[in-house]
């Protein structure tokens, strides 16, 4: 049945928005709805070839002559063909909508891509290797959206745009310290930060670092 693969699109898109991480790129679907596509395509140029055989001096053909009342039987299969094509359409369009959508979060709250595959990973064989969810069209994005993001930030280089909007009760936190971190600095000086440690630092300083799981406020 025409779009069928393509509702299983949305019902990923309507999964996706539900979950925390960014499953893999269903490639094969989407490969598979855009080949329906062109082969509705073929079979609509099929049924109006023979109303527009005849071509102009620079050979691109001529405005077709079919009319639907003369025809019913043909032009019922033409609007099926073309509701399909644009459903299928729409339906790409709102998959990748909100892939997008999920990757510009990942970006705002400071996930890397490492961290994406090292996630992935996680949640199959860990003997695996390193393999990313999102297509090489996906890393292409996510890598200049950050750039953009960076150069944004930029501009405000003494606020933390992607930071809590609500204000902190204490300026100095206690944290523990889940993945070594290596060395950050800070208004007061440098501070390695490394696994099972605790230390009392800045919450301004490290907030970044607690988004990304390398730390853990306590108390």
């Amino acid at each position: 049945m025409y779009a069928e693969q393509a509702n299983k699109l949305v019902a990923d898109a309507q999964r996706l928005q539900k979950l925390p991480h960014l499953p893999p790129y269903a490639a094969t679907t989407v490969r598979t709805v855009t080949k329906e596509v062109r082969d509705l395509d073929r079979e609509v140029s099929s049924l109006l070839a023979p109303y527009s055989n005849s071509q102009s001096i620079d050979g691109t053909p001529i405005k077709s002559s079919f009319n639907p009342a003369d025809d019913p039987a043909t032009a019922c299969a033409l609007l099926v063909n073309h509701l399909s094509m644009r459903r299928n359409k729409r339906c790409l369009l709102a998959y990748h909508r909100v892939r997008t959508d999920k990757m510009d979060g990942m970006c705002w709250a400071g996930i890397e891509m490492a961290d994406l595959q090292a996630a992935n990973t996680s949640s199959r064989d860990q003997n695996a290797g390193a393999v990313s969810s999102l297509s090489a069209e996906e890393e292409q994005y996510m890598h200049q959206y950050s750039d953009l993001l960076a150069a944004y930030k930029g501009q405000w280089t003494d606020i933390d745009l992607t930071g809590s909007l609500e204000p902190p009760r204490d300026i100095f936190i206690d944290v523990r310290v889940l993945k070594d971190a290596g060395e950050i600095q800070t208004e007061y000086g440098s501070i390695t930060l490394i696994k099972n440690s605790q230390i009392y630092v800045r919450q301004a300083d490290v907030e970044r670092l607690i988004q990304q799981g390398y730390l853990q406020k306590l108390g």
